[in-house]
């Protein structure tokens, strides 16, 4: 990179940073520091939820991933993410908003008890701090690959960033988040731009990508040079080779690992992207400091409507990088390292300084989200009512700017773990199924069915043993603890997110045979708001919402378009 690639940068998001300082002085209480005193307008929130859900590991990881293994994933970013905005906007987050919870493990409190409350806090923890070791160490490559720096200065470079990004989050709180990642969004959106029109270019478009698929092999199967992967991954024995071009069109796309249905993969990553709105307090915290119900709605179906494109333009690198490398893997190099190579190698000067800036602002504006809201699920539910319970809300306050820096600093014990794997996205697959996706189906159960008190920690024992059941044999440690397998169509890597759902979800049903329903809508009655919270308020509007503004219509044309452009396209 010349010296005016890194003006660029500097200059870009030197003055968001410093944005996020201005921001940190009015926050005084609480209140405005966990929630931003629930001010928080559709618009900005919408922006902030789009530039936290796109990360700089998004950017790496999902390049990476589509070279390895197609574009599958994009599920993951048209339904799922239509699906999880609304499903966590409409039936989800207004029960935690209307109780006055802090966050989303706190809600399980009033639902199942306060041991739900600990596990969910604790799982959220180690779920988002091990994406930020993702995030690291992507920023790392990209340091590495595409700025040439040598690894000492990179890390040097990371661990400054972690610093000043924890300071104004510390200060600021919630409502210096969402402003920084406002405009931060509109840097990441500037950068993928500029790097997608530059690659698109090179390979002649769409039309230029299928002609050359068309005449590559996959990879992935076995072929007349051997095996390309490694050997845990290899194929069954007689399964058929396919050409390249399925990639492209996931109902024709056959995981070569086990010969799972194209439906069943879709199934996978639709309920890992449908739970990572609910299961995520990064995101959940937004919505709950909307300024209203309608703003909530809003906001979280217009962060998924500018998601969905951004994320396409990242799944179509990934092709684009495997018609341009076909052999990029060949070696010791892995796909994560995709990204910053075409960077290098079709950016001229300035634009390269504006998707390095991107890649900053991608990482700065996930980087503080998950500081606020991790700091927010260890002091609230953690801290506040485990260890040091009724002390004052400045003493809360100070405990949550301390945990934020700790937080932060947590992500980069997981690098290690990381790079074990082929693709990063791998890596957290396997994390994933073990007690999130039992944590997804508790709260949906919780909010959506009248299941007994009772039944939470029941469906987390059943869920959570079967999830790392399913962990331990993939690591091939089950047999060798307890004697015996799980049937394969049990550990799959796509239907085991089904297992685990209806697993969770029927041992809490069986519930009922023992104890009291209890409806979510009886705990408004035995609730009061924190004091120090706004009341609810239904529309920041005067007069009644119109029909056309009524969100309701617009999930609706959010869901129904993203299925047909799946289906449509896609198929």
């Amino acid at each position: 990179m010349t010296l005016w690639d890194w003006l660029i940068v500097l200059v870009l998001n030197g003055a968001i940073i410093g944005y996020g300082f201005y921001l940190s002085r009015k926050t005084t209480s609480g209140s405005e520091w966990f929630l931003a005193g629930r001010s928080l307008p559709w618009w900005g929130l919408g922006l902030s939820i789009v530039a936290t859900a796109i990360d700089n590991a998004d950017l790496v990881s999902v390049t990476g991933h589509v070279y390895n293994n197609g574009i599958h994933i994009l599920t993951v970013f048209t339904i799922a993410t239509a699906l999880g905005c609304c499903l966590s906007a409409f039936l989800i987050v207004p029960w935690m908003y209307k109780l006055g919870c802090y966050t989303n493990a706190e809600f399980l409190e009033y639902r199942f008890g306060k041991s739900l409350r600990l596990f969910s806090a604790l799982i959220q923890i180690q779920y988002r701090t091990a994406i930020l070791g993702l995030m690291v160490w992507s920023f790392y490559l990209m340091l590495i690959g595409m700025v040439g720096l040598e690894p000492t200065m990179a890390w040097a470079l990371i661990v400054l960033l972690v610093l000043l990004t924890a300071a104004y989050t510390v200060w600021g709180g919630l409502a210096s988040v969402v402003w920084t990642d406002a405009l931060q969004s509109l840097i990441i959106f500037a950068g993928s731009v500029c790097i997608f029109v530059s690659v698109w270019n090179a390979v002649g478009g769409w039309d230029g990508l299928r002609e050359k698929l068309a005449t590559l092999p996959d990879p992935q199967w076995v072929q007349e040079k051997g095996w390309v992967g490694s050997k845990e991954d290899a194929p069954p024995e007689g399964a058929e080779s396919q050409q390249l071009e399925n990639w492209i069109h996931m109902g024709e796309f056959v995981d070569p690992a086990d010969n799972t249905h194209p439906f069943g993969i879709m199934l996978g990553w639709t309920i890992i992207g449908v739970g990572y709105y609910t299961v995520n307090h990064t995101q959940t915290m937004r919505l709950m400091g909307a300024r209203s119900l309608w703003d909530m709605k809003m906001a979280s179906i217009f962060g998924a409507a500018l998601g969905i494109p951004l994320m396409l333009t990242v799944m179509l690198l990934g092709l684009f990088g495997r018609v341009l490398y076909p052999d990029f893997t060949a070696g010791d190099m892995k796909a994560d390292a995709l990204f910053p190579i075409l960077a290098n190698d079709f950016l001229t000067m300035g634009l390269k300084g504006l998707v390095m800036a991107g890649i900053v602002s991608a990482t700065v504006s996930t980087f503080d989200s998950m500081g606020s809201a991790l700091s927010a699920l260890f002091t609230r539910d953690i801290y506040a009512r485990w260890l040091r319970p009724g002390q004052s809300e400045a003493h809360y306050l100070k405990a949550g700017r301390i945990a934020t820096i700790g937080v932060l600093m947590l992500g980069f014990l997981y690098i290690p773990y990381i790079i074990s794997y082929r693709n990063m996205i791998d890596a957290t697959q396997a994390l994933v199924s073990v007690f999130v996706t039992p944590l997804f189906a508790i709260y949906l159960m919780g909010t959506l069915t009248s299941v007994p008190k009772q039944g939470g920690l029941v469906g987390l024992i059943v869920g959570g043993t079967f999830g790392m059941c399913c962990f331990l044999q993939r690591q091939d440690w089950l047999e060798s603890l307890i004697g015996t397998e799980l049937p394969e169509i049990m550990v799959n890597r796509w239907y085991v997110y089904v297992w685990s759902m209806g697993l969770t979800a029927g041992s809490m049903s069986l519930t009922y045979l023992f104890w009291k329903p209890q409806p979510v809508s009886e705990l408004i009655n035995d609730t009061v708001l924190h004091s120090e919270l706004p009341p609810v308020l239904e529309h920041p509007f005067s007069k009644p919402v119109p029909v056309w503004l009524q969100p309701r219509w617009y999930a609706l044309v959010l869901i129904l378009f993203n299925v047909w452009f799946t289906f449509y396209f896609f198929w």
